[in-house]
């Protein structure tokens, strides 16, 4: 073969040499080739000067950068970011069809990822997943209540429970049955997409929208409008950390609006501004009671046309500006103690394709006083010959047989919806006058009843260490042995609102109470037991208050006695009509120490 190769003859020279430009690519072509990363070289010398060639101190500025999300380096992101950049949240069905084939808990990472189809995995407390819905405005149909029922008792505990965003959960779903629960909650035309972790929460509204007399304007379109935006935008369901929403529509029933990370309240402005007269919302912002923080006024007015943009670019901004290197820093709050209000909006304004308006809270007119526990009784509404009755549920906990019967109520007394609160107690709408004391009865005999006491109809409480991990105390059990306790002993003339959290996470919003209670642990005779800080003086709305912390570490067993002794104090010296919120605030922490430690 060599000799083959060597007798050929020498391979004649090309008759058409390259021409002058076809010698120009090919060298810049080579030289490209050459230069660091294949790039034309563009660099900056030790004296600030721009060099094409590389020099001692030139880096090559045409070189791909580091890459980053939203700006921040992957290894300064936190790895709960980083998982999201592997996988979209979104993306992990596959994940969640292989553990309930193989019924097995998941990892950390699986944990995380699953919360953004609504699965919570809640062990040790209890070893299954808890299924939390998205409702949006509160409203649900009595199909879907019958449906729930039905998923809760074949794949639940038999029972479910009502949030403080007007929302609804099962427990007890073995992972085995966690595909089989999401498939059903879509037939009945729910989702629990985006429920939990890093996403929008369920978009709340007014539980009278529509029905209240006193309202300025009904906010389940807006709510529900939001709803479907976030649902719909795959870039929304990887922010920072969670984002609440709420709509107020200005009635006599409260939406809690500034306990949101973002809430609208409608208004009335009068002739005398520079805007048209008529129905607006002012735009509130960062409220986080977990931090003791209610939203604050952005100096915006809104048409209601405006709000679902504006709120959706807002989102949008936090979700590109947030932080995502401390997941204690991530919240909202902290975009807007680092930016202030006027770059937040400056940044809001660049998204938007109208201008935002401003005009101060003192250019609106006073709304409609909240009713306190307006949320329970019965109601007039501005259907005529039309009420709602709103039921007390005991710290929210329904049992299937329950949800059923509320559902038939529903059905054939009103117009076959119910509405879900932020007190965890729902509304039965559109019942007609000749059908009211039926009802009553009726839910009576389901252990519901549709009035009760000034304590026990202000009750709130999370789930507590029965189910949840984080969680130091027995929280709905504590709640209900207290108000039984207390509702003997103690004759108030006034509501009272006694909010019982189980951690700092504050999922019963303890800082709004009139009085508070943070779960925690002390020691009693050598042993740790269940105990409370103790918070008074809460409010929100017109109210509002943080509530101050009175006591630390009250063990469960004495704590009944405390608080007989702090409301009877309250009675013994208040002022003639005053509530419990304004004689806590009126003394300062040390002075009521001594109060009821007389």
């Amino acid at each position: 073969m060599t000799a083959l190769l060597e007798s050929r003859p020498a391979a004649a020279a090309p008759s058409n040499p390259f021409t002058p430009e076809q010698k120009e690519y090919l060298e810049g072509f080579f030289a490209g080739l050459a230069s660091p990363g294949g790039l034309p070289f563009v660099g900056v010398t030790t004296d600030g000067r721009l060099s094409a060639t590389p020099s001692p101190g030139a880096a090559n500025l045409a070189a791909p950068s580091e890459r980053t999300c939203f700006g921040t380096p992957l290894a300064d992101l936190t790895k709960q970011e980083r998982w999201k950049l592997e996988e979209h949240p979104l993306d992990s069905w596959d994940r969640l069809l292989a553990h309930a084939e193989q019924d097995k808990a998941p990892n950390e990472e699986d944990t995380f990822r699953f919360r953004y189809f609504g699965l919570f995995w809640v062990g040790p407390a209890q070893n299954s997943f808890m299924l939390r819905c998205r409702v949006p405005a509160g409203e649900l149909t009595a199909f879907q209540l019958a449906g729930l029922a039905d998923l809760a008792d074949q794949w639940g505990g038999g029972y479910a429970d009502l949030t403080t965003r007007a929302n609804l959960q099962i427990r007890q779903i073995a992972p085995r049955n966690t595909v089989k629960v999401l498939t059903q909650l879509q037939e009945l035309g729910l989702t629990a997409r985006g429920s939990g972790v890093d996403n929008v929460r369920n978009v709340t509204a007014s539980p009278t929208a529509g029905i209240d007399p006193a309202e300025l304007i009904d906010t389940r379109p807006l709510a529900k409008a939001l709803h479907h935006y976030i649902l719909n935008h795959r870039e929304l369901y990887s922010l920072p950390r969670k984002f609440n929403v709420a709509f107020d529509g200005g009635g006599a029933v409260s939406a809690l609006a500034d306990t949101n990370d973002l809430g609208f309240v409608a208004v009335r402005v009068g002739p005398e501004q520079a805007v048209a007269p008529g129905v607006y919302f002012r735009c509130e912002l960062a409220g986080v009671t977990g931090h003791q923080q209610f939203a604050r006024d952005a100096g915006l007015l809104l048409k209601p046309s405006e709000c679902v943009a504006v709120a959706a670019a807002m989102i949008r901004v936090f979700n590109e500006h947030g932080d995502r290197t401390d997941r204690k820093k991530a919240r909202f709050k902290h975009l807007l103690d680092r930016w202030g209000p006027a770059r937040f909006l400056q940044e809001t304004e660049r998204k938007l394709a109208f201008p935002l308006t401003r005009l101060p809270r003192e250019g609106c007119l006073p709304g409609h006083p909240p009713i306190p526990h307006g949320h329970l009784g019965v109601y007039k509404q501005a259907q005529k010959g039309r009420n709602y009755i709103g039921v007390l549920v005991p710290v929210g906990r329904l049992q299937t047989r329950q949800m059923r019967r509320l559902s038939e109520l529903a059905l054939h007394y009103g117009s076959g919806s119910l509405r879900l609160t932020p007190w965890q107690n729902l509304l039965l709408p559109d019942i007609p006058d000749g059908f009211v004391e039926t009802v009553k009865r009726s839910v009576v005999r389901l252990g519901l009843p549709y009035s009760a006491g000034p304590i026990a109809g202000g009750l709130v409480a999370c789930t507590g260490s029965a189910g949840c991990k984080w969680a130091a105390t027995n929280t709905k059990a504590h709640a209900l042995s207290l108000a039984r306790y207390l509702e003997k002993r103690v004759r108030l003339d006034q509501p009272l609102n006694i909010h019982v959290t189980g951690c700092p996470n504050s999922c019963a919003q303890h800082y709004v109470g009139d009085i508070g209670l943070l779960g925690a642990k002390a020691t009693l005779s050598g042993e740790q037991v269940e105990a409370y800080h103790v918070v008074l003086g809460g409010g929100y709305g017109p109210n509002q208050a943080v509530g101050k912390e009175i006591f630390r570490g009250v063990p469960v067993s004495v704590l009944p006695q405390l608080l007989e002794r702090v409301l009877g104090t309250y009675l013994a010296r208040r002022e003639a009509g005053e509530s419990f919120a304004a004689f806590t605030r009126r003394h300062d922490l040390k002075r009521l120490q001594e109060l009821f430690s007389e």
